[in-house]
């Protein structure tokens, strides 16, 4: 089984307000299909954006062979930079 950590949808769709659950899932499962583990979320409509992240859960998925994204890659760089700050 092929792991991936990608972004999942959540929140509103009426107010198309969304925010993300970052999480550990299976490469064939849908989008909105069932995750392995939620490592943390992403809020892009708060100013500025709200980003938590289980760092510790994210080196164990990554040290078992999962892929990351291209955006959650990003995001896990900018809250590094962050928390150096």
């Amino acid at each position: 089984m092929e792991v991936r950590i990608r972004l999942q949808k959540a929140g509103k769709s009426a107010s198309k307000r969304y925010n993300y659950r970052i999480v550990a899932i299976s490469r064939a499962s849908a989008r909105q299909g069932r995750n392995l583990e939620t490592l943390g979320y992403y809020d892009p409509a708060k100013k500025p954006a709200a980003l938590s992240i289980k760092e510790d859960k994210l080196q164990t998925w990554i040290d078992k062979g999962a892929q990351m994204t291209d955006t959650v890659k990003s995001l896990v760089k900018k809250n590094k930079k962050a928390a150096v700050k």
